[in-house]
Formats: structure tokens, C-alpha cells, sequence
């Protein structure tokens, strides 16, 4: 099966890719045929300077590769290495109606939290569209708030295949439910956007501080906590199995311990989880011309794919 996924280059990976991307990535490799890609494109509706872009794209790449993503595995590239995707960007503009973008609540919401309104913002869709559909994808992981975007593809398809043969695939959403939103420090899903994220990669002392901003009640130490609801809690969930959430949620009734023992341990769990990929990242860090050509390697098989496809689109349509 095949399945696509990929994350803007807008800044850095928090833990929020961690667990809604890249962790289900690593294990998607193993059973399916995977496809990544850095979505630098899409980075453009919030990125204003060249030289960030460009690091932001590159860090991306070390990250990916840090936390496990095999290109022998996986075909992982950066997006606008395979420009094929405008083109078809373009064409499935035709098959999408003003009223399908109006409805999107992705842009609504992000105008709302001050991104500054363009029609990049509000074709995101398209173009997301374009992504998916260029390489006869069948599975898409989303979390929750992009399943809109992705039944926004199959009616963009639709109309396609309505109008000029079956050509494109209708892909289905992959949601996984238990980490479908990943809670920042306030509350609310992660993001870079917001401000609100915890980096994978910060130094030890910087990530307790970050930790330590984690909203949390007033309920003084010695009487019991309630775990539901807790941000803290949340977080530190997403790293344990079920006998481990117990064991934490009885932290929490006996009133033993209060908000700031567990903000040190969601830090001590971040960290280890993370050992490996550190060790991984210092390594490509060091060896960045490793990473160009994988990068490379990763474009010139989507652009082989992505070649074949608008061969075929070309032809449906009528473009010489």
C-alpha cells in the first residue's frame, strides 16, 4: 500500500510531529511503501526570509533521518525538488470551487490566530491536493483537523475523473485517534504557529524550562491531583504504555507529589525517548553532504513518478 505523508519547513520539529507524524512514519516504512516529503512550498505562506527557509528545510531533513526514516526504506525528498507538483497545483485549480476553499476551517482558524491572509493560505488545499494525487496515493495520515483537507482532495479527484477518465486514485485518511491532537503548553494543539510547542531537539536545561511553562491548576502540594484534563499529564501519556498511565495517574490521587515533580518527569521522559535520535542527529550534522544525497536520491524517484503521472494528465487535458 501506499502512503504519503509530509511536514512544512516552518521552523523547528516539536513533539507534536513527534507523535502525530514521524514516529507512525518510521513504523508505516516497515509494512508499506512510504513516501515523505518536506513541504517547503507550503512553509512559504509563513516564512518571509530565504536564508531561514532554507536551514529550516535542511533541519528538517536531519530530524527526519535522526528519528528513523530509512531512504532505503522510504522515498523522502524535499518538495520543491519535484516542481511537477505546481503544474498539477495549476490544472486541479480548474476542479476546485471557490465555495470548497471558503469552507475550509484550517484557514479560518489560522487568519484567526493572526497568519497574515494570501491566496497561498487559502489554496493550501490545493496544493495539498496536488501532493497526494500526483503520486496515486492510498493512504494519508492526517490528524483530525486535516481530514477536512484530505475529503477536500477526493472531491477535487472527483471532478477530475468526472470530467477526463479515471486517472486519479482516491486516497483515504489515516487518523490514529490517541494522538490525533497533541496538547502544547497551553492547552491547545501544538504548533509552531501558536508558540506553543516543545522542540525535539532542545539542550536538557532549556527543555525543564519549557516544561515548566506547562499551564497547570492551583491545587497546592499535598492534596490530590486530577490527572483528566491535566496538560502535564496529557503530554506525558503519549510516551507510556497503559500500565505506565496508571501507574502516573495513581502519582496524581495520592497527593504526594505535586505539578512541579511531574513537569520534571515529562522532561526526563522526553529525554529518553529521544537518546538515539541525538546520538543520529550529531552524526548527520556532521556529514551534511550525506544528507543532500539522499535528498537528491528521494526527488529523482518521485520525479520519475511524478513525470509519468502528468505525461498522462497532459494528455487528458489537451496541453501539448
Amino acid at each position: 500500500m501506499r502512503v504519503l505523508t509530509g511536514i512544512q519547513a516552518s521552523g523547528k520539529l516539536h513533539i507534536g510531529n513527534y507523535f502525530g507524524a514521524m514516529k507512525p512514519m518510521v513504523q508505516l516504512q516497515e509494512d508499506h511503501e512510504l513516501f515523505t516529503f518536506i513541504a517547503n512550498y507550503h512553509s512559504l505562506t509563513s516564512s518571509k526570509d530565504a536564508q531561514t527557509l532554507r536551514q529550516y528545510t535542511l533541519d528538517a531533513a536531519v530530524d527526519y533521518l535522526s528519528i528513523g526514516i530509512d531512504p532505503n526504506k522510504t522515498t523522502f525528498w524535499v518538495q520543491s525538488h519535484v516542481p511537477q507538483v505546481l503544474e498539477l497545483y495549476w490544472i486541479l485549480s480548474k476542479f476546485t470551487p471557490m465555495g470548497l476553499l471558503e469552507r475550509a476551517h484550517s484557514y479560518k482558524d489560522k487568519v484567526a490566530k493572526g497568519i497574515p491572509a494570501s491566496h497561498a493560505l487559502f489554496s493550501y488545499p490545493v496544493l495539498m491536493a496536488a501532493d497526494i494525487l500526483l503520486f496515486d496515493v492510498e493512504k494519508v495520515p492526517v490528524g483530525k483537523d486535516q481530514v477536512q483537507h484530505l475529503e477536500m482532495t477526493r472531491d477535487i479527484a472527483i471532478k477530475f475523473n468526472n470530467e477526463y477518465g479515471e486517472l486519479f486514485k482516491l486516497p483515504e485518511a489515516m487518523v490514529n485517534d490517541e494522538v490525533a491532537t497533541i496538547p502544547g503548553i497551553d492547552g491547545q494543539k501544538m504548533s509552531k504557529s501558536y508558540g506553543n510547542a516543545i522542540d525535539l531537539f532542545m539542550d536538557e536545561k532549556p527543555l525543564q524550562k519549557r516544561c515548566n511553562k506547562i499551564i497547570s491548576s492551583s491545587t497546592p502540594l499535598g492534596e490530590p491531583l486530577e490527572w483528566e484534563g491535566c496538560h502535564i499529564y496529557n503530554l506525558a501519556a503519549l510516551f507510556l504504555d497503559e500500565e505506565g498511565k496508571k501507574e502516573l495517574q495513581a502519582r496524581y490521587k495520592s497527593g504526594k507529589e505535586g505539578y512541579g515533580h511531574f513537569k520534571k518527569y515529562l522532561k526526563e521522559l522526553i529525554w529518553e525517548e529521544l537518546a538515539e535520535a541525538r546520538e543520529k542527529r550529531a552524526y548527520y550534522l556532521e556529514h551534511l553532504d550525506e544528507v543532500q544525497d539522499i535528498l537528491a536520491m528521494g526527488a529523482k524517484r518521485a520525479g520519475e513518478i511524478a513525470d509519468a503521472k502528468m505525461a498522462k494528465v497532459r494528455e487528458a487535458i489537451g496541453l501539448l
